[in-house]
């Protein structure tokens, strides 16, 4: 992609829009009247655009948001929207579903959650690595409240985010966290006013963006990694991710950028 094009590039669909701007990919659900309610059409939408971002060398972080006064509100379970009681259980294909693809892209994400979410819209946020929540907006976990469990990733995050006792007592109870109570458990960076929840997001993505993109990418893989690694056999494996990139062209404009007291200009290579 040329630079020119890095600088601005909009691709939209109806319900799910994807843009590239200043090397940040947003992906925007964009259904404000059904409150952003996911519909089959846009689970595929949303994972192709995770794909595409991960994928495009001009993208160094993921940004993810909602239309209007709602973030997400969950699934769409009702007639027409191609997800519905039955044929959920039969032929919803975990594998390629947004929170499973989310949590295997390299590209640090960010949500900015603008508005409530609730159910697979508050597993959607939550699998995001920050978040950024309006101070208005709430998380309802409302799963055994509807007879269901966290389908999308919450029961395997959640115990991650905030420990076992805490994440037994929202689960168990379906309550619903407002943005303060978030981030007093952990599980926001920050609750803002309303209209500088996405500028302070873009903000954020700004300055990781700043950085050497093959490193942070690492020192996500590598976080990602640790939750299942012991110690020795992690910091063995951390190694083997700065061979490379001490042969990075990043790595040595970094140091040179610090000898010469300016700010790197990073090119991801």
């Amino acid at each position: 992609m040329s630079s020119m094009q890095s600088q601005q590039e909009s691709i939209e669909t109806d319900e799910v829009l994807y843009s590239v701007q200043d090397h940040v990919a947003t992906v925007q659900l964009n259904r404000p009247q059904r409150q952003n309610t996911i519909t089959r059409p846009m689970l595929a939408a949303i994972s192709r655009h995770l794909v595409q971002a991960d994928q495009d060398p001009d993208v160094r972080v993921i940004l993810i948001t909602g239309s209007g006064k709602f973030f997400c509100a969950g699934l769409d379970l009702r007639g027409g929207s191609g997800i519905g009681e039955g044929h959920f259980n039969a032929t919803l294909n975990l594998r390629d579903a947004p929170p499973t693809v989310l949590h295997q892209v390299d590209k640090p994400t960010i949500c900015a959650h603008n508005g409530s979410s609730a159910g697979y819209g508050m597993d959607l946020a939550l699998g995001c690595d920050i978040r950024i929540m309006a101070e208005d907006s709430k998380m309802a976990a409302a799963f055994t409240a509807r007879g269901v469990v966290p389908e999308s990733g919450g029961t395997w995050i959640l115990p991650r985010l905030i420990g076992w006792s805490k994440a037994c007592e929202l689960i168990f109870t379906g309550r619903t966290l407002t943005a303060a109570q978030c981030v007093e458990m952990g599980l926001a960076s920050q609750a803002v006013p309303q209209d500088q929840c996405l500028p302070l997001a873009r903000a954020l993505a700004a300055e990781i963006a700043a950085n050497a993109p093959l490193a942070v990418q690492a020192a996500k893989r590598m976080m990602r990694m640790s939750a299942d690694e012991p110690f020795d056999e992690h910091v063995h494996h951390v190694y083997l991710q700065l061979l490379p990139l001490f042969q990075s062209q990043d790595f040595k404009e970094g140091m040179k950028a610090f000898m010469e007291k300016r700010a790197a200009k990073f090119e991801g290579r």
